[in-house]
């Protein structure tokens, strides 16, 4: 599975901003589809944002409750997967990742997008 993201910015506190992420290859396989975040001085740690699964469960990290929002869209050679930031504040600042998951716990990772969030 490849993944290619987009969207990300620089945004005022209380802005918004949406994140979209193309899958492409072995869709058939994917069971779920995130976001994760990698914040400045966090090392190598990423932080589950929000994911969703082929069932269309979702689950959101507790500080994003309410205001991101995510959803896919899947057509015939590509899936969509996107994230809706709204009522962004300065610590959601981080470079973003999309993430797949296949069946059989393969993981792929897109490039990453980076959101700074001024005040």
């Amino acid at each position: 599975v490849q993944l290619v993201e987009s969207g990300g910015g620089l945004v005022q506190a209380g802005g918004s901003l949406r994140l979209s992420c193309a899958a492409t290859g072995r869709l058939f396989n994917i069971y779920a589809m995130g976001w994760y975040r990698q914040a400045p001085g966090e090392g190598e740690q990423r932080e589950l944002v929000a994911q969703i699964t082929s069932d269309d469960r979702t689950t959101y990290r507790d500080s994003v409750k309410g205001r991101f929002t995510i959803s896919r869209a899947s057509a015939e050679s590509t899936n969509t997967l996107t994230l809706q930031m709204n009522n962004l504040k300065p610590e959601d600042t981080a470079v973003y990742y999309c993430n797949a998951i296949e069946r059989g716990m393969v993981t792929n990772w897109g490039q990453g997008t980076q959101v700074t969030v001024s005040l």
